[in-house]
């Protein structure tokens, strides 16, 4: 997310607790503060500090201790694959039988969705329009949070845990 708050899907293509490059259709200026939400990652702020084509290099903005825990996630992604390492998820992931569900937003609206994947914590959606970042919606009869925008959807936390025997029927639409 660019200053204007103007959001675009990036992919990363070097990072270190320091700093990072990525590839983006939209790109601010040298300077600029930039939002990122990484997979696997979270959120990242920093400054734009220079630009490189289609795209820009930031730093990132952290504290140590954020840095030396940033440096553990990179490590963990560098290796899980060397290593044979599990998915780092709360909960597995399915896709529903019935990916159909009724999204219902904050001011009441309500609209269809498909649900990418769940989970007891929390699901991937596709959807028409994005609800902004942080706002409460139902997925069904599930509260959840917005907490990250994907490149076809968003992603959302579930209030709370859901349980395993009715987590499909209270998100899908019947």
């Amino acid at each position: 997310m660019l200053p204007d708050r103007r959001e675009f899907p990036c992919q990363v293509i070097n990072m270190s607790p320091g700093g990072l490059a990525m590839l983006a259709p939209g790109i601010g200026d040298v300077g600029d503060r930039v939002i990122a939400y990484l997979d696997h990652i979270g959120r990242v702020e920093g400054k734009i500090t220079r630009i490189i084509d289609n795209g820009f290099a930031m730093s990132v903005g952290a504290t140590p201790r954020k840095r030396d825990k940033l440096a553990a996630q990179l490590t963990w992604l560098a290796n899980r694959d060397i290593l044979n390492l599990p998915e780092d998820r709360r909960h597995d992931r399915i896709i529903p039988r019935n990916p159909i569900a009724i999204l219902t937003l904050e001011d009441g609206q309500r609209m269809t969705c498909r649900i990418i994947d769940l989970s007891l914590s929390g699901a991937a959606v596709a959807a028409e329009h994005r609800p902004p970042l942080k706002s409460l919606v139902s997925l069904g009869r599930v509260q959840a949070r917005v907490v990250r925008h994907l490149e076809d959807g968003f992603a959302l936390e579930f209030t709370h845990e859901q349980l395993a025997e009715t987590l499909e029927d209270s998100v899908t639409a019947r």
